[in-house]
Protein backbone atom coordinates (compact mmCIF):
# COMPACT_ATOMS: atom_id res chain seq x y z
CA UNK A 1 0.00 0.00 0.00
CA UNK A 2 1.55 3.58 -0.83
CA UNK A 3 2.49 5.25 2.23
CA UNK A 4 1.07 8.18 2.42
CA UNK A 5 4.20 9.59 4.03
CA UNK A 6 5.62 10.60 0.81
CA UNK A 7 2.49 11.95 -0.99
CA UNK A 8 1.69 15.48 -1.75
CA UNK A 9 -1.94 15.44 -1.65
CA UNK A 10 -2.60 18.46 -3.38
CA UNK A 11 -4.92 18.00 -5.79
CA UNK A 12 -3.51 19.26 -9.24
CA UNK A 13 -5.03 19.15 -12.71
CA UNK A 14 -3.82 18.38 -16.19
CA UNK A 15 -2.19 21.91 -16.80
CA UNK A 16 -0.03 21.78 -13.73
CA UNK A 17 3.75 21.92 -14.89
CA UNK A 18 6.74 20.14 -13.30
CA UNK A 19 9.88 19.36 -13.07
CA UNK A 20 11.46 15.76 -13.21
CA UNK A 21 13.61 13.62 -15.31
CA UNK A 22 14.27 9.83 -14.51
CA UNK A 23 17.81 8.18 -16.70
CA UNK A 24 19.87 5.39 -16.25
CA UNK A 25 23.08 8.03 -14.95
CA UNK A 26 20.86 9.44 -12.03
CA UNK A 27 21.82 8.45 -8.55
CA UNK A 28 18.95 6.80 -7.57
CA UNK A 29 18.14 5.02 -10.65
CA UNK A 30 15.69 2.20 -9.83
CA UNK A 31 15.30 2.75 -6.21
CA UNK A 32 11.58 3.22 -6.50
CA UNK A 33 11.71 -0.33 -7.75
CA UNK A 34 12.44 -1.87 -4.32
CA UNK A 35 10.59 -1.75 -0.81
CA UNK A 36 7.34 -0.27 -2.36
CA UNK A 37 4.02 -1.94 -3.23
CA UNK A 38 2.77 -2.30 -6.40
CA UNK A 39 -1.16 -2.62 -7.20
CA UNK A 40 -1.68 -4.19 -10.23
CA UNK A 41 -5.23 -3.20 -12.28
CA UNK A 42 -6.50 -5.75 -14.44
CA UNK A 43 -5.77 -4.47 -17.63
CA UNK A 44 -1.81 -4.69 -16.23
CA UNK A 45 -2.76 -8.40 -15.37
CA UNK A 46 -3.49 -8.52 -18.96
CA UNK A 47 -0.46 -6.81 -20.29
CA UNK A 48 1.76 -8.74 -18.25
CA UNK A 49 0.76 -12.52 -18.74
CA UNK A 50 0.58 -11.97 -22.29
CA UNK A 51 4.27 -10.03 -22.13
CA UNK A 52 5.81 -13.41 -20.31
CA UNK A 53 3.81 -15.85 -22.30
CA UNK A 54 1.69 -17.53 -19.13
CA UNK A 55 -1.57 -17.76 -18.10
CA UNK A 56 -3.42 -15.47 -15.57
CA UNK A 57 -3.53 -17.72 -13.23
CA UNK A 58 0.09 -18.38 -13.25
CA UNK A 59 0.63 -14.71 -13.06
CA UNK A 60 -1.01 -14.08 -9.98
CA UNK A 61 0.35 -17.31 -8.27
CA UNK A 62 3.44 -16.47 -8.75
CA UNK A 63 4.20 -13.04 -9.11
CA UNK A 64 1.06 -11.58 -6.89
CA UNK A 65 -0.61 -11.42 -3.90
CA UNK A 66 -4.26 -10.73 -2.78
CA UNK A 67 -5.24 -7.83 -0.33
CA UNK A 68 -8.99 -7.57 1.12
CA UNK A 69 -9.50 -3.93 2.26
CA UNK A 70 -11.23 -3.59 5.05
CA UNK A 71 -13.29 -0.81 4.15
CA UNK A 72 -14.92 -2.65 0.83
CA UNK A 73 -14.25 -6.21 1.01
CA UNK A 74 -12.94 -5.64 -2.25
CA UNK A 75 -10.11 -7.88 -3.38
CA UNK A 76 -7.06 -6.11 -4.40
CA UNK A 77 -3.23 -7.62 -6.59
CA UNK A 78 -0.36 -6.82 -5.57
CA UNK A 79 3.24 -7.30 -7.01
CA UNK A 80 5.30 -9.75 -5.46
CA UNK A 81 8.44 -8.26 -4.20
CA UNK A 82 11.84 -10.63 -3.73
CA UNK A 83 12.10 -12.36 -0.16
CA UNK A 84 15.26 -10.40 0.36
CA UNK A 85 15.83 -7.35 3.02
CA UNK A 86 15.51 -4.76 0.22
CA UNK A 87 12.19 -6.56 -1.62
CA UNK A 88 13.38 -5.74 -5.26
CA UNK A 89 10.86 -6.03 -8.12
CA UNK A 90 10.82 -9.69 -9.96
CA UNK A 91 11.47 -8.20 -13.19
CA UNK A 92 14.37 -5.39 -12.05
CA UNK A 93 17.31 -6.52 -13.87
CA UNK A 94 21.16 -5.33 -13.99
CA UNK A 95 19.51 -2.28 -16.90
CA UNK A 96 16.60 -1.84 -15.42
CA UNK A 97 13.18 -2.66 -15.89
CA UNK A 98 12.96 -5.72 -17.88
CA UNK A 99 9.11 -5.20 -18.97
CA UNK A 100 9.46 -1.68 -19.59
CA UNK A 101 7.23 -1.71 -22.54
CA UNK A 102 4.50 -3.38 -20.64
CA UNK A 103 5.31 -2.22 -17.01
CA UNK A 104 2.00 -1.76 -14.75
CA UNK A 105 0.46 1.79 -14.57
CA UNK A 106 1.48 3.26 -11.44
CA UNK A 107 5.03 2.84 -12.69
CA UNK A 108 4.01 4.03 -15.56
CA UNK A 109 2.99 7.58 -13.39
CA UNK A 110 5.06 7.67 -10.98
CA UNK A 111 5.89 10.11 -9.89
CA UNK A 112 2.56 11.00 -10.17
CA UNK A 113 -0.40 9.46 -8.60
CA UNK A 114 -3.53 9.77 -10.13
CA UNK A 115 -6.94 9.62 -7.96
CA UNK A 116 -10.88 9.77 -8.58
CA UNK A 117 -13.68 10.74 -6.47
CA UNK A 118 -17.80 11.02 -7.43
CA UNK A 119 -19.50 14.34 -7.13
CA UNK A 120 -22.87 15.35 -8.24
CA UNK A 121 -22.94 17.39 -11.53
CA UNK A 122 -24.44 20.96 -10.52
CA UNK A 123 -25.45 21.48 -14.01
CA UNK A 124 -27.34 18.04 -14.18
CA UNK A 125 -27.61 16.97 -10.40
CA UNK A 126 -26.14 13.99 -11.83
CA UNK A 127 -23.00 11.82 -10.54
CA UNK A 128 -19.83 12.14 -12.39
CA UNK A 129 -16.23 10.95 -11.45
CA UNK A 130 -13.67 13.34 -11.44
CA UNK A 131 -10.20 12.77 -11.59
CA UNK A 132 -7.29 14.60 -10.30
CA UNK A 133 -3.41 14.07 -9.63
CA UNK A 134 -0.95 14.42 -6.93
CA UNK A 135 2.83 13.88 -6.37
CA UNK A 136 4.75 10.92 -4.31
CA UNK A 137 7.89 12.65 -3.51
CA UNK A 138 10.15 9.82 -2.20
CA UNK A 139 13.53 10.48 0.19
CA UNK A 140 15.57 8.87 -1.97
CA UNK A 141 14.24 10.29 -5.63
CA UNK A 142 16.42 13.20 -7.61
CA UNK A 143 14.52 13.11 -10.80
CA UNK A 144 12.33 16.26 -9.42
CA UNK A 145 15.91 18.00 -9.58
CA UNK A 146 16.46 17.78 -13.21
CA UNK A 147 15.77 20.56 -15.75
CA UNK A 148 13.00 18.59 -17.97
CA UNK A 149 9.73 20.13 -17.64
CA UNK A 150 6.69 18.77 -18.23
CA UNK A 151 2.55 19.33 -17.59
CA UNK A 152 0.29 16.44 -16.44
CA UNK A 153 -1.38 16.01 -19.38
CA UNK A 154 2.49 15.98 -21.53
CA UNK A 155 3.56 13.38 -19.04
CA UNK A 156 0.48 10.92 -18.84
CA UNK A 157 1.23 11.56 -23.21
CA UNK A 158 4.78 10.28 -22.65
CA UNK A 159 4.01 7.49 -20.19
CA UNK A 160 1.18 5.90 -22.68
CA UNK A 161 -1.50 5.94 -19.27
CA UNK A 162 -4.08 6.69 -21.54
CA UNK A 163 -5.17 2.95 -22.67
CA UNK A 164 -4.40 1.84 -19.23
CA UNK A 165 -6.97 4.51 -18.13
CA UNK A 166 -9.92 3.85 -20.66
CA UNK A 167 -9.51 -0.29 -20.56
CA UNK A 168 -9.23 0.28 -16.61
CA UNK A 169 -12.45 2.46 -16.28
CA UNK A 170 -15.41 -0.36 -15.63
CA UNK A 171 -12.93 -1.53 -12.76
CA UNK A 172 -12.41 1.93 -11.32
CA UNK A 173 -16.36 2.30 -10.96
CA UNK A 174 -16.80 -1.34 -9.47
CA UNK A 175 -14.11 0.15 -6.64
CA UNK A 176 -16.16 3.58 -6.02
CA UNK A 177 -18.70 0.54 -4.43
CA UNK A 178 -18.87 0.57 -0.17
CA UNK A 179 -19.93 -1.58 2.51
CA UNK A 180 -23.32 -0.97 3.95
CA UNK A 181 -23.84 -2.47 7.49
CA UNK A 182 -25.15 -6.07 6.06
CA UNK A 183 -23.54 -6.03 2.58
CA UNK A 184 -19.99 -6.89 3.19
CA UNK A 185 -18.50 -9.25 0.33
CA UNK A 186 -19.21 -12.69 1.53
CA UNK A 187 -16.00 -14.83 0.73
CA UNK A 188 -18.13 -16.41 -2.54
CA UNK A 189 -18.40 -12.76 -4.23
CA UNK A 190 -15.08 -12.01 -3.31
CA UNK A 191 -13.77 -15.03 -5.48
CA UNK A 192 -16.09 -14.12 -8.32
CA UNK A 193 -14.94 -10.49 -8.10
CA UNK A 194 -11.28 -11.87 -8.13
CA UNK A 195 -11.77 -14.48 -11.16
CA UNK A 196 -14.21 -11.82 -13.10
CA UNK A 197 -11.76 -8.78 -12.47
CA UNK A 198 -8.01 -10.32 -12.58
CA UNK A 199 -7.72 -14.19 -13.86
CA UNK A 200 -9.04 -13.52 -16.92
CA UNK A 201 -7.97 -16.65 -18.38
CA UNK A 202 -10.42 -18.51 -15.74
CA UNK A 203 -12.94 -16.41 -16.62
CA UNK A 204 -12.63 -16.84 -20.17
CA UNK A 205 -13.52 -20.72 -19.14
CA UNK A 206 -16.02 -19.89 -16.90
CA UNK A 207 -18.12 -18.41 -19.56
CA UNK A 208 -17.18 -20.60 -22.42
CA UNK A 209 -16.88 -23.80 -20.90
CA UNK A 210 -19.59 -23.97 -17.64
CA UNK A 211 -23.61 -23.40 -17.95
CA UNK A 212 -22.59 -19.44 -18.25
CA UNK A 213 -24.23 -19.23 -21.40
CA UNK A 214 -26.89 -21.38 -20.80
CA UNK A 215 -28.18 -18.84 -17.86
CA UNK A 216 -27.33 -15.74 -19.68
CA UNK A 217 -28.71 -14.15 -22.65
CA UNK A 218 -25.76 -12.60 -24.14
CA UNK A 219 -26.30 -11.45 -27.81
CA UNK A 220 -23.96 -12.54 -30.82
CA UNK A 221 -21.98 -9.92 -31.45
CA UNK A 222 -21.05 -9.44 -27.97
CA UNK A 223 -20.01 -13.27 -27.71
CA UNK A 224 -17.86 -13.41 -30.70
CA UNK A 225 -16.16 -10.11 -29.53
CA UNK A 226 -15.17 -11.54 -25.64
CA UNK A 227 -14.25 -14.98 -27.52
CA UNK A 228 -11.57 -13.05 -30.12
CA UNK A 229 -10.42 -9.68 -27.83
CA UNK A 230 -8.81 -10.39 -24.63
CA UNK A 231 -9.77 -6.83 -23.66
CA UNK A 232 -13.30 -7.30 -24.78
CA UNK A 233 -13.64 -10.07 -22.65
CA UNK A 234 -12.02 -8.13 -19.51
CA UNK A 235 -14.49 -5.40 -19.72
CA UNK A 236 -17.11 -8.04 -20.11
CA UNK A 237 -15.74 -9.54 -16.48
CA UNK A 238 -16.49 -6.19 -14.99
CA UNK A 239 -20.31 -6.12 -16.15
CA UNK A 240 -20.29 -9.38 -14.30
CA UNK A 241 -18.70 -8.03 -11.28
CA UNK A 242 -21.44 -5.23 -11.33
CA UNK A 243 -24.51 -7.70 -12.08
CA UNK A 244 -23.11 -10.03 -9.12
CA UNK A 245 -22.62 -7.43 -6.82
CA UNK A 246 -25.90 -5.94 -7.53
CA UNK A 247 -24.39 -2.60 -8.96
CA UNK A 248 -26.22 -2.55 -12.02
CA UNK A 249 -28.30 -4.68 -14.10
CA UNK A 250 -25.12 -5.56 -16.85
CA UNK A 251 -26.44 -8.69 -17.98
CA UNK A 252 -29.73 -10.37 -18.66
CA UNK A 253 -30.98 -13.69 -17.77
CA UNK A 254 -32.77 -15.96 -19.90
CA UNK A 255 -35.33 -17.01 -17.12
Amino acid sequence: MLNMNVVDMVHHTLDHKFKFRCHKDIACFTKCCSSIDIMLTPYDILKLKNRLGISSGDLLSKHAYIHIDEKTSHPFVFLAMSDTAERLCPFLKEGGCSIYEDRPANCRYYPVGQASMKKTDEATNQPVTEEFYFFVKEPHCLGFEEDKEWTIRSWRDDQGVDIYDAMNRGWKDILFRKNLPGHELDEKKQKVFYMACYDLDRFRDFVFKSGFLEKFDVDAQKLEKIKNDETELMKFGFEYTKFILMMEQTLKLKY
